[in-house]
């Protein structure tokens, strides 16, 4: 890893400045009372989550909307040999009285923390996909962690000593971690040279769409029932009249948001490339006539039950999106129509 550091901001510079003319007493108030403010606010939610495997740990890595790579603070502290939990009453957050997580507290390891790392140890308070409620690091933490360990063990034999027995199991661990997120470096590097990592992501959409695309129109019949555009007007508070066929055009995006966007990526894409759109924005056929009537058809048809459901057990609008996003978790929703149907 370079021994290069990012170069603090005057706002950074400032912060820390502050930090260390608090008491530790005062700091401890702070941190505590920035806790409890980050827990109830707004928590953004993970677009995607999993396990992560570097050599033996695994790790549950997770990317916010804005981009910002995570790992989970559980999942962290046991990948480094750390089992211990913060304290009970911190609301899950580690941070200590003087700015760093428990596990580089040691006054040993302080020569080894640089500025850059010290602002990079704020836990960062989420929701996984599921939901659920989480506390994570910067997934960049991770080799910087490992680092300062490493540093201080081979500070130790510099000076014909042993890494003290209570630090021997974190530094073994960090040099498998840093072992482990080599190998996977030098992997990532190649693809990303090579374009192997895009030619693998088109080869799996490929093989989705073969298996949801039809290469031919299939008949058209009634897909989508009444009952489903019954419950799509009463929550968006329009009138429905019986039997109806013609919608207005905001029930395409409805349509398109909740039932084919929870179909595999790329396939609503390929439905619309099938039946383009003529020059008054209308399409000759239906999108669903194009999907396959052994995988395509049939997964559209669990949406329209599991959606119809769904709106039977809301109240209004706003109602049904609180509850497609905890199914499906994070969404971009549609902007709600003030025009009336005319």
């Amino acid at each position: 890893m370079s021994e290069k550091t990012t170069a603090l901001t005057r706002a950074e510079k400032g912060g820390l400045a502050r930090a260390k003319k608090l008491s530790k007493e005062q700091l401890s108030r702070s941190a505590k009372k920035a806790a409890e403010a980050r827990w109830g606010a707004d928590l953004p939610q993970a677009c995607n989550d999993g396990p992560l495997q570097i050599g033996d740990a695994l790790l549950i890595a997770a990317v916010l909307p804005n981009g910002k790579r995570l790992l989970a603070q559980g999942t962290f502290l046991k990948a480094i040999g750390r089992s211990r939990t913060p304290k009970a009453g911190t609301g899950g957050l580690s941070t200590g009285v003087d700015g760093l997580p428990f596990f580089l507290q040691a006054e040993a390891l302080k020569p080894f923390i640089s500025e850059e790392l010290m602002l990079s140890t704020t836990p960062i308070l989420f929701r996984l996909k599921s939901g659920q409620r989480a506390v994570g690091y910067d997934a960049l933490l991770l080799p910087m962690v490992c680092e300062v360990y490493l540093n201080y063990r081979d500070a130790c034999q510099r000076d014909g000593g042993k890494v003290p027995k209570q630090y021997q199991h974190i530094v073994e661990a960090c040099d498998l971690l840093t072992r482990g997120l080599a190998r996977r470096g030098i992997i990532a590097l190649v693809d990303d040279a090579t374009g192997y990592q895009a030619d693998r992501a088109h080869a799996e959409i490929t093989k989705i769409l073969e298996k949801y695309i039809a290469p031919q129109l299939m008949p058209w019949t009634r897909k989508f029932p009444h009952e489903f555009f019954r419950e799509a007007y009463r929550l968006l508070g329009w009138e429905y009249r019986p039997g109806q066929v013609k919608h207005p055009s905001y029930m395409g995006k409805f349509i398109n948001k909740y039932v084919y966007g929870l179909l595999p990526p790329g396939v609503l894409e390929a439905l619309k490339e099938k039946s383009p759109k003529n020059e008054k924005g209308n399409r000759r056929n239906k999108l669903w006539q194009w999907l396959t009537d052994h995988t395509g058809e049939p997964h559209l048809d669990k949406i329209l039950v599991s959606d119809t459901t769904m709106m039977q057990l809301s109240s209004d609008m706003r109602h049904f999106e609180h509850n497609f996003k905890r199914i499906h978790g994070q969404q971009r929703f549609l902007p709600l129509p003030t025009k009336e149907l005319e």
